[in-house]
Parts: structure tokens; sequence; C-alpha cells
């Protein structure tokens, strides 16, 4: 095979350079930036910069505010990264899921937050056997556990701009009063508000930077699980802190309260 010419890496480095100066701290507080400036950032001519951008524009690695006339980083590199995470994340998560519904003798689930829905990744049961009823099904969020920990990390705003056009928009003081309540106990359970007769437990699945990135849920008829909705909370908070670790979350003890 031909050997590649030297200019050609040289070209990718210079790539990877500008993308690296809009993934950086100033890029994301100002939420995008000129030609100019990543000319300077990165040490080439303006000439070069604003060539090399219209290239990676046009692959969807970068956009261009028509505007401002500023550059963000793309949908296409999002997307990329989205797939490589999520992927990571369901085998990271497979086996602690095998062992958490063995013990409990119930379906556990994987499910991240898209818009106002929760949608679920992969389906697990009690018999090690993946269920796939639940999995690429998406269903509203806010009668659900598992979308009171994804939104552990959102603000009464991000709410309101998450559902209040929602056609079954949630009462909003009740979902951040819930939220709250998940957040004290370290898991979240519904009892019987997705749909009669079952309930559920969720708790909260973080990345290395602490943010949370997909909730562990158990949900069950009330029949069987109504009665240890505590322990089976308490045990899907366990795993999902395994998983967290696993994806290189180092949980930190809490300060001790002064009394």
């Amino acid at each position: 095979m031909p050997t590649p010419a030297p200019h050609q890496g040289h070209g990718l480095r210079r790539d990877l350079d500008l993308l690296e100066a809009l993934a950086s701290p100033e890029a994301q507080r100002a939420g995008e930036l000129g030609v100019v400036r990543l000319a300077q950032l990165t040490g080439r001519e303006k000439s070069q910069v604003s060539r090399a951008l219209k290239a990676l524009a046009e692959e969807g690695v970068v956009e261009r505010d028509p505007d401002t006339l500023g550059y963000r980083l793309g949908w296409r590199l999002f997307s990329l990264v989205a797939r490589t995470v999520e992927d990571r994340l369901v085998r990271t998560a497979e086996p602690v899921m095998r062992e958490l519904s063995a013990e409990l003798e119930e379906t556990s689930h994987l499910c991240v937050l898209r818009d106002q829905e929760v949608l679920t990744l992969l389906s697990v049961s009690g018999h090690s056997f993946r269920v796939h009823d639940w999995e690429g099904r998406g269903v509203p969020a806010h009668c659900t556990s598992a979308a009171r920990v994804l939104l552990f990390d959102a603000t009464p705003d991000d709410l309101y701009v998450r559902f209040a056009a929602a056609p079954e928009a949630p009462a909003l003081p009740e979902l951040w009063l819930r939220i709250q309540e998940a957040r004290r106990d370290g898991y979240a359970q519904v009892r019987e508000e997705f749909e009669p007769g079952l309930v559920g437990v969720s708790a909260p699945i973080r990345d290395f930077r602490g943010r949370v990135v997909a909730a562990l849920n158990v949900s069950a008829p009330a029949s069987r699980m109504a009665e240890g909705m505590q322990v089976a909370g308490e045990e899907t908070a366990k795993a999902a802190a395994t998983i967290s670790s696993h994806l290189g979350w180092e949980a930190r003890p809490q300060p001790a309260q002064l009394t």
C-alpha cells in the first residue's frame, strides 16, 4: 500500500487543533468562536482556518452560525460521541444488571432521557435473558421513576424549558419536589403512576464527571414488589453506583452535618 504523504497527517493534526479549540472552556462560555480567534489559538493563517472550517462544516463536524458567522462543534461529531458513549454504557451495565435482576428476580432496564421521553436502551430479566419488548421504546418522562433521577442535574428553569410545551405537561412544582426527594434518598420510586398495578424504582448512573447519563430501573407488578420498594431501591442504587464506578466516577463522601 502507498505511504500517506506527510502533509496528510499534518492536515489531520491541524483539524484536531481546531476541534480542540472549539471544545475549549473559552468556546463553551461564548457558545462559539470566530475565524480570527481560532487562527490566534491555533497559530495558523486566517485563510487556512477559514478553508478548513468550511470543509469540516460541509461534513457536519462543525457548524457555522449564519448570523454571527461563529463556529461551534457540529451535530455529526456529537452523534458519533453519543453512539460511542451509549455503546460503552450498555456493555458496562449489562453484567451488573444481570446480577441485580437475578437478586431481585425482576426485570431491570437501562434508560436515558430523550426530550420529554425516557428511552430504554437495554432490558434484562430476572432469568438472565434480555427482554426486547421495552428496548428502543420511549415513554412520557414525567410519570416515571427513571426521569426523576435522570433530571438530578436539572434546575427549575431546565424543567420548564423541557416540559412546558409537552403534550402532557406535568405539574412542574410537584415534579421538582419528587426529584428532590429522590436526590435525598439516592433513588426514586413510583407507585402506579405510569401504569395501574405497576411499581418501579430507579437510581442514577454517573459518568467520570459526575453527571447523570442514565438511569437503572427495576419495574414489577405491585403485587410482587410494593412491599419491598425500599429494599429494591437500595439494591438498585448500589448497582447503579457500581456501573458509575466502571465509567470512572468516584463517589465522594458527603461532609458531616453540624448538629
